[in-house]
């Protein structure tokens, strides 16, 4: 098995994990202490501006401070050809989004666990001095491990200290953010806010924007109706509340006391890794069991890949097999109003709107209505290709559509300008950085001291 290696060898990458707004994350294995690890790529060249840069290296300065049992494991941080790595412990599991992916939803039981766990996490990290926010608690950051338990992941949004005066970044993802967090303020109440959505979510398989509003504040009520306890309805309700005045900035006092993990539970903080002593000559024994322990796992990943590209193409099968099964006025039919939607998607989005957005940009808000219009054309793009593929697999000569992506969107943003734009970006996975301005240049010129 040849596989690329980092570190003088020591870290082997087996393959890819996921994408987001920060880098690529890798599947890989650490022959120093014998485990799988989680490896991060940062392309520190291709960073659009020093924010981008600064937040990698946050996270790595923040993720070697933490010692706790439902946090990612520190192991090592290094640069190699142009790009930061951060290394951490894999946490084996299964994410709440890919759960959610597959249309799975959390019991009241499960929920309570994660409200549990997430109350002690939080506990952890805003005891901390300075206090630790994490801001971009979602599905996809948290794993439901093989024990039931829930461990919290991804800190590249993390906050660990107060910003000087003059800047502000939002870091978040749509319906899962606090209120306060879009006017560039993130408290411990922004975190627990984000525990509720992310339960809400997980409780009826809906997207919290999608869920019943009463003015700012999600109606939890509409949303459960009626599944759930009073006890944990009111609980989310009291995480929930828009006000960061009158939410509550800790899980834990609004749980009942038998909700409470017992002393002794498993996930306590723990102390620093440990290497492993055994050193000897890479040629010797020590180095047989290293490479013997990564083909066992790199086995092992290889079945679990097997195992869903089977489930994959069952789907599949399926699909074809109902497809198969339609009269024939249909796939005409459909073939119509796929070619009527794509007329109207490339005009619209390619065209019209790109111009209108083009021709206001000479009067006001240039920058920000030139990314709007770059934003229109990429989502037209999206839009026009899901369209003809649809139609190429109801005329039976494609593959079948890909799953509808959820709206997933990582959003940072200077707040410092009334006229600057949003600027999101698809998080987990992303489709890759959109065109804008670079942001670094203003920040250098204030910076930059008079003459």
């Amino acid at each position: 098995m040849t596989a690329e290696t980092l570190r003088d060898g020591r870290f082997v990458v087996l393959g890819a994990i996921g994408e987001g707004s920060q880098g690529r994350t890798y599947d890989g294995f650490d022959r120093l202490l014998g485990g799988p690890v989680a490896i991060k790529r940062f392309d520190v060249r291709g960073a659009h501006s020093w924010k981008d840069v600064d937040l990698a290296e946050r996270e790595a300065r923040v993720l070697q401070s933490l010692s706790h049992g439902k946090l990612p494991r520190y192991v090592d941080r290094f640069e190699e050809g142009g790009a930061l790595y951060l290394v951490m412990e894999k946490i084996e599991g299964e994410s709440l989004a890919a759960l959610r992916a597959r249309r799975a939803t959390l019991s009241e039981d499960e929920v309570v666990r994660l409200l549990r766990d997430a109350s002690e996490v939080l506990d952890y990290l805003h005891g901390r001095a300075p206090q630790v926010i994490h801001r971009d608690i979602k599905p996809g950051n948290v794993i439901r491990r093989l024990d039931g338990s829930f461990a919290f992941v991804d800190f590249g949004a993390v906050r660990d200290k107060l910003r000087p005066e003059g800047g502000s970044t939002v870091v978040g993802t749509f319906g899962y953010m606090a209120p306060e967090q879009f006017q560039g303020r993130a408290l411990p109440g922004s975190d627990v806010y984000a525990v509720g959505a992310t339960a809400l979510s997980m409780l009826t398989g809906r997207q919290p924007e999608d869920l019943p509003h009463k003015g700012l504040a999600v109606d939890v009520r509409a949303a459960l109706q009626g599944r759930v306890s009073e006890r944990l309805t009111r609980v989310l309700e009291a995480m929930l509340e828009p006000d960061p005045d009158r939410r509550a900035s800790r899980i834990g006092p609004l749980l009942d006391r038998k909700d409470r993990p017992p002393r002794g539970a498993p996930g306590r903080d723990r102390g620093p890794p440990q290497e492993r002593k055994d050193r000897s000559d890479p040629r010797g024994g020590a180095a047989e069991r290293v490479d013997e322990a990564v083909r066992r796992y790199a086995e092992q990943r290889m079945r679990r890949q097997a195992r869903r590209q089977a489930r994959f193409e069952g789907r599949q099968a399926r699909r074809a097999g109902l497809r198969g099964g339609l009269p024939f006025p249909f796939p005409l039919l459909f073939g119509l109003l796929f070619a009527v939607g794509l007329v109207g998607v490339t005009l619209s989005t390619q065209i019209v709107l790109p111009l209108v957005l083009t021709l206001l940009s000479i009067f006001v808000a240039r920058s920000a209505l030139r990314r709007a219009s770059t934003r229109v054309r990429g989502a037209g793009r999206d839009a026009i290709d899901t369209l003809e593929r649809s139609r190429r697999w109801v005329a039976g000569d494609g593959a079948a559509p890909p799953p509808p992506r959820a709206p997933d969107e990582r959003v940072r943003v200077e707040v410092e300008d009334e006229d600057e734009a949003w600027a999101p970006s698809m998080h987990e996975p992303d489709e890759g950085p959109e065109e804008q301005e670079p942001e670094i240049g203003r920040d250098e010129r204030r910076r930059r001291p008079k003459s």
